[in-house]
């Protein structure tokens, strides 16, 4: 059975060109970039290519990416590493409330150490109001972060108005990029941030490995205390297997963005108005227009998105429903409670994320079995039979 990936907000497959990139430093190129010796200095100099490429990938200058174990890592160094550099600045700090939970997580670490937060709404898009924050500046602010796609629901946020705001005030801004960077453009300069986390896997690099992207002048501090690796931001050896492969990826990235956004997009739009119209008691979640490329995200009401997942994978279809992160919880997903949706509503969540190499057979395998999972699903629901019992009595 051919099994399908419409799970790429999880993990996307690595790209052979990338794999073989990565080849050799696995045999003969083991070094250590920190030794001075010539294997050592050969190391060091993949790293760098590696760093200019992601460089590349975003806009900036590459002595301002640092790389990280990932978007966790990322978003956790730069909420927590700007506020504790910034403490004599203030103690309050601005972020949304549909934050991947990375940054959520992190934020409440802080606001449980007495820091002053405010979470930011979002309308029923899932989208943040630039006066909002604006108006939740105060004296004491330290650090803006507000995503810049939401991986569950595709919507894209109007970074670049946020980030004039914060230059108007001259407050850090953090975007977590994780779900944009080498996806779409991405260009620090236009979005007018100050920190910016990505990740290689949503561009076809592999799981593991990220980057920080700190502007020159920024304050922060390091996120871990050791050596002088990474210009002595984040001491420790330096995952050379992986940053080789991330590199490589945004190389790749830099040059195929628009035939990927090409291909992907029909796929997407063929998927939201299909499943719409055929299926009834089911929305579109987010943005109708500004989303990401791949990303069709629905809520199907009276049944539970795990138990469409397991149907679906019975038929080799991978599928996510809400955050992957939180795919293992029965709980609804805090993005969609954010933007209005009942709780009940929310647990019938569906995220289908399209990758390169899906194909419109896979679109049309989907189509076929999906109609009848769900209404086998409902079949068994007290919810959905309570429903039919009410519109046939109208």
């Amino acid at each position: 059975m051919k099994t399908i990936n419409l799970d790429h907000v999880a993990a996307s497959p690595i790209l052979p060109e990338v794999a073989d990139a990565m080849i050799p430093f696995l045999r003969e190129k083991y070094g250590n970039p920190s030794s001075i010796y010539s294997l050592g200095e050969e190391i060091t100099e993949a790293l760098e290519e590696a760093r200019d490429n992601v460089a590349n990938l975003i806009n900036a200058h590459e002595d301002e990416i640092i790389f990280t174990s990932g978007g966790t890592e990322s978003n956790n160094w730069a909420v927590k590493g700007v506020v504790q550099a910034n403490r004599s600045r203030g103690n309050h700090l601005i972020t949304s409330s549909i934050e991947h939970f990375s940054t959520m997580h992190a934020v409440r670490s802080l606001e449980n150490q007495g820091i002053v937060v405010t979470w930011l709404p979002v309308d029923k898009y899932g989208m943040v109001n630039p006066d909002d924050v604006e108006k939740a500046i105060t004296p004491q602010t330290a650090l803006i972060s507000v995503m810049h796609a939401n991986n569950e629901i595709g919507s894209i946020e109007p970074i670049a108005e946020i980030g004039q705001i914060a230059r108007k005030y001259k407050l850090p801004f953090h975007t977590d990029a994780v779900a944009t960077a080498g996806v779409i453009p991405v260009d620090v300069e236009a979005l007018n941030v100050d920190l910016l986390s990505l990740s290689a896997s949503p561009f076809y690099g592999p799981l593991g490995v990220g980057a920080l992207y700190i502007r020159r002048g920024t304050k922060i501090s390091p996120f871990m205390d050791g050596g002088r690796q990474e210009r002595g931001f984040r001491a420790g050896t330096e995952n050379v297997l992986g940053i080789v492969g991330m590199g490589k990826a945004a190389e790749i990235a830099s040059t195929e963005m628009s035939a990927r956004i090409a291909q992907l997009m029909p796929l997407r739009e063929r998927l939201i108005r299909e499943i719409t119209a055929e299926i009834e008691e089911v929305a579109l979640v987010g943005h109708p227009t500004q989303r990401l490329p791949g990303n069709a995200s629905f809520v199907v009401r009276y049944i539970e998105g795990e138990s469409m997942l397991l149907f679906l994978d019975m038929d080799g279809i991978q599928v996510a429903s809400g955050s992957a992160c939180i795919s293992m919880s029965l709980k609804a997903s805090h993005v969609l409670l954010a933007m209005g949706i009942d709780h009940g509503t929310a647990q019938g969540s569906l995220l289908l994320t399209l990758g390169i190499e899906n194909t419109d057979e896979d679109v049309n395998h989907l189509l076929r079995i999906l109609p009848p999972i769900i209404q086998k699903l409902r079949d068994m629901s007290p919810l959905y039979k309570k429903m039919t019992k009410v519109k046939t009595a109208g």
